[in-house]
């Protein structure tokens, strides 16, 4: 309680003291631009949203109280800025980075322009790319800024500094105010502190298992489509010219089958269908061996499935194929899919139910990525999926907290944490430039280009 009571504390005393001297320190009339960065770090080390005292009638102290709420609500280093017209802007992302020391996003509303950094480990330059150019075609500040965090805070890796929660020590509260104050006060904080990280927690509980019944339904299409092949296969262990191994082959099919079922069962979240697909992908090699020995031919190649459906059964080659716009690269096929692509024919996709309609599963949502990699394992499907929807969301940073990692090179992440000025300085170089900012033109997270 003690811990808490300081850190709320803190956050009721610092903020305003720091406001108090960021206009203490604006300077002379029309010196918009004068406010110390220090201090501008320094209120972002205790709140996600700065807004310069010059700089109010860009973003209400509503609106700023608003959009920080909103950041610290979702847990991500988001951190937003709003400086007058006229602010110096040589290197500004990389001292504001330096002077704060948190490892994240940072947006800057400068008048009426905007730009952003990132540090790559929180978000990939083509990703903060994306955001600005986004957010540069919203209206006033206020929708800008808050189409910026909304986008950034689905994309952002990692989770917000401990500071904003209170954090820090040593910080002499005798004599500040009154025991009965700080007694109430802390109590309040402690408990808004509280009730938003366990409605945090609820709400990612509700993501977690709505993305698991819809994953559930196509899971259960597999191991049904599985023991369909197994009926197919009408194998008898007492039949004719059954040996040793064919019937080890069939054992493992059926431990399979039955492994899938209680994997399916017991899972709690996305993540663990990957146990699952993994499963039946072993059991469907095994039958492809049982296959081949019943009719006298050689082994099958342990291979991957086909990419367009994993429910037709290892594949039995590499073909070249390429997303709708996107590049061409080479994937797994069955003999079927193959046959389709030499043809000039479109192959047979496995489609799923999104909000869009049905479309190919590598289009759905992020739930599908364990689904696929328990099929794709070995580091093989970020290269089979890049270029496309799914792709491009394991591929984010935020995605491994979310639905797990494992499936591949797809990038680890941080955020967060207070790194100080060890972090890459060309992740935050030049100055603030785009459109009509002049000095190179828009770079909107292009961190080679000056600002």
């Amino acid at each position: 309680m003690k811990d808490a009571l300081t850190r709320t504390l803190v956050r009721l005393l610092i903020v305003p003291v720091v406001a108090a001297l960021a206009v203490l320190t604006a300077g002379a009339p029309g010196a918009h631009a004068a406010t110390d960065l220090s201090a501008v770090a320094q209120a972002l080390r205790e709140r996600p949203v700065y807004v310069d005292p010059e700089a109010r009638d860009i973003l209400s102290e509503s609106d700023a109280e608003a959009l920080a709420n909103k950041i610290e609500n979702a847990d991500k280093p988001v951190l937003v800025t709003v400086l007058p017209a006229g602010y110096p802007t040589e290197n500004l992302f990389r001292n504001l980075r330096t002077e704060t020391g948190v490892t994240g996003l940072y947006g800057i509303r400068l008048g009426d322009r905007f730009d952003a950094r990132a540090d790559s480990s929180v978000l990939s330059r083509q990703g903060v790319q994306n955001l600005v150019t986004a957010a540069q075609g919203a209206g006033d500040a206020k929708a800008q800024l808050n189409d910026f965090v909304d986008d950034a805070l689905r994309n952002t890796g990692g989770s917000a500094p401990s500071s904003w929660s209170g954090g820090s020590d040593g910080v002499p509260v005798g004599g500040l105010i009154t025991v009965g104050t700080l007694l109430v006060a802390g109590g309040a904080g402690a408990y808004a502190v509280s009730r938003r990280n366990r409605r945090r927690t609820m709400e990612h509980a509700a993501e977690q298992r709505a993305a698991l019944e819809k994953l559930r339904v196509v899971v259960d299409e597999d191991i049904t489509a599985f023991g369909e092949e197994l009926d197919r296969l009408d194998f008898h262990p007492g039949e004719p010219g059954a040996d040793d191994a064919m019937r080890a082959d069939y054992e493992r099919a059926l431990d399979s089958y039955e492994q899938s079922k209680r994997l399916m069962d017991a899972a709690g979240r996305p993540e663990d269908v990957r146990a699952v697909t993994q499963a039946v992908e072993d059991g469907r090699f095994a039958l492809a061996q049982l296959d081949a020995r019943r009719a006298g031919r050689s082994l099958p190649e342990r291979r991957p499935p086909c990419f367009f459906d994993p429910r037709h059964g290892p594949s039995v080659a590499d073909a070249l194929w390429a997303p709708p716009g996107g590049t061409e690269r080479e994937v797994p096929v069955c003999a079927a899919d193959r046959t389709r692509l030499a043809d000039g024919h479109d192959p047979a996709v496995r489609e799923v139910d999104t909000d869009r309609g049905r479309r190919p599963y590598w289009e759905a949502g992020p739930a599908y990525g364990p689904w696929a990699g328990g099929y794709f394992g070995g580091g093989l499907l970020p290269g089979l999926l890049v270029g496309t929807v799914l792709g491009g969301m394991m591929a984010d940073p935020s995605y491994a907290a979310d639905y797990g990692s494992g499936y591949g090179d797809f990038g680890g992440y941080t955020g967060g944490d207070v790194s100080g000025a060890d972090f890459d300085s060309g992740d935050f170089g030049g100055g603030f430039g785009g459109g009509d900012f002049g000095d190179g033109g828009f770079g909107g997270g292009d961190f080679g280009g000056g600002f």
